[in-house]
């Protein structure tokens, strides 16, 4: 598990950035969204009348086939906010980074904010983590500088991509989680087959993950009429254009030479030796869920969540196009109570992992009533280590809790504060994307505890977002819920057209 290495944000900052929820999360008191720490934020700075006290920060973060762009009003150096200002320019920029992706990031602004910022996000520095990660996703390195002009500042540039929407023929699809591998068997549209095979995301050896895949697709294929045509595919973490596997942190301990060799090009390696090079598209899972709502809703500006293992979210525009972003969601700042919780991936604290996939439910566990041996309480080591397989067990016995009488009442209060941690994400993605339209799957949204989310989840944005309260919700059937990516995925590659005589 990764150390939580933050500094802890100063009493200065707290006094500027810490604010109780509308809608408080039944079994979280000291939950502190990161939306709203924002909004109180700005605010204070608006409400400021001091003159030469507040100026604004610009930033552009830079991908290979974008860049996002955004400003923040800061405090001066000067004024007893400073602190606040910089642990939130810092922030602001993880959440597009780990949003849309970037390996160069071009500060404008005050000379001690840009300073200190720099100073976070050079190695060895807060952000260090990042700094480290986003070379591998990109292969090239890491880059932070300050300009003199706003002139200066790269231009902001997003490029909305478009991908298949009709899975004609006999395709497989597969959805690489952290708990297991999902793959179905498709027919001109229609599921043959769905299977799902425990794996264990741990093991460093990448011979495991190959076979374990391959004989998970290869079995499920067996279910269809003919031949493969086609593979489509989604995976947690950073996939290229050309479908590899540039960072995906289901593979978290393949040393970083083995990987580099053979897990970044597995899925192609997979779809050329094992099927006879059919055509193969695989991305990020975040984004086929996006496509798997638009797909059922018929409608666009639709925001895909699953709460799965963790997080995987992603967000398709009006026309049906996709962002082309890396949507690894689960790593932006959520909570920024200062006691909230690390997780195994990342050494920051309140990262959005541990609010939207089953770590949620099962750190709750205890307090929703469940008696849990001692090796599923929420301290014990094995609780909090990268392995999915005790908290998978343990989302079991919180889902049979849910049908006991004796021990719902309590239980409901897991969900009832997941709908509230959810209610407050969806207000922070609206932040950047024009939402209308919200598709909640995973294995966490199962049964009536998935009820209960939404329910909180429309309350929170009627209450303190009163502007966001006509968003739809919408959740798929229960099959659905346990496949939706994969057939969805099973449509993204486009047949190679068929010589004619």
């Amino acid at each position: 598990m990764c150390e939580v290495t933050d500094p802890m944000m100063s009493d200065a900052a707290m006094k500027y950035l810490l604010v109780r929820p509308g809608v408080p999360a039944p079994l979280d008191p000291n939950f502190c969204p990161f939306i709203l720490s924002k909004r109180q934020y700005l605010k204070r700075i608006a409400d400021c009348t001091e003159y030469g006290k507040v100026d604004d920060f610009h930033f552009a973060v830079e991908r290979p086939d974008g860049c996002g762009r955004d400003k923040l009003p800061v405090f001066t150096e000067s004024h007893e906010g400073f602190d606040a200002s910089v642990f939130l320019a810092g922030e602001a920029i993880r959440y597009m980074l780990w949003q849309r992706g970037g390996y160069k990031i071009t500060l404008f602004g005050p000379k001690k904010l840009c300073e200190e910022v720099t100073k976070a996000y050079s190695a060895g520095g807060k952000y260090d983590f990042e700094v480290r990660t986003m070379p591998k996703i990109y292969g090239t390195k890491w880059g932070i500088t300050t300009v003199e002009s706003l002139a200066g500042l790269p231009e902001g540039k997003e490029r909305p991509v478009h991908t298949g929407k009709v899975a004609s023929g006999n395709r497989i699809a597969f959805d690489l989680g952290k708990s297991d591998v999902k793959t179905v068997a498709v027919k001109d549209g229609e599921v043959i087959d769905s299977a799902e095979t425990e794996w264990d995301v741990t093991n460093p050896n990448p011979q495991y993950h190959y076979d374990l895949i391959v004989k998970a697709m290869k079995d499920t294929a067996a279910k269809l009429p003919g031949p493969v045509e086609a593979i489509g595919g989604s995976a947690t973490g950073a996939v290229s254009a050309d479908s590899e596997a540039t960072w995906c942190d289901c593979f978290p301990n393949v040393p970083p030479d083995v990987y580099k060799e053979k897990v970044v090009p597995i899925f192609n390696v997979i779809a050329k030796k094992e099927f006879g090079g059919v055509p193969i598209k695989v991305i990020n899972d975040g984004e086929v869920t996006a496509v798997a709502g638009s797909h059922m809703v018929g409608e666009g500006c639709l925001f895909g969540i699953s709460l799965g293992s963790s997080e995987g979210s992603g967000y398709v525009y009006e026309d049906g196009s996709l962002t082309g972003w890396i949507n690894e969601n689960a790593y932006n700042p959520f909570d920024l109570n200062p006691d909230a919780p690390g997780n195994p991936w990342s050494p920051h604290r309140g990262d959005a992992a541990m609010y939207l996939g089953q770590r949620a439910a099962t750190r709750l566990a205890k307090k929703g009533g469940l008696d849990l041996p001692a090796e599923m309480m929420p301290d014990h080591p094995n609780m909090n280590a990268a392995s999915h397989v005790p908290h998978a067990q343990l989302l079991k016995k919180i889902q049979a809790a849910m049908k006991d009488p004796a021990k719902e009442p309590q239980a409901s209060k897991i969900y009832a504060t997941i709908g509230v941690y959810l209610g407050y994400a969806i207000a922070q993605y609206c932040e950047y994307l024009p939402i209308k339209n919200v598709l909640i799957l995973g294995r966490v949204t199962t049964g009536h505890g998935g009820e209960i989310m939404m329910e909180w989840a429309r309350k929170v944005l009627a209450t303190d977002f009163p502007d966001l309260a006509g968003i739809k919700f919408h959740t798929p059937s229960e099959h659905m819920k346990r496949v939706g990516q994969c057939v969805a995925a099973a449509a993204l590659p486009e047949l190679k057209k068929r010589k004619t005589a």
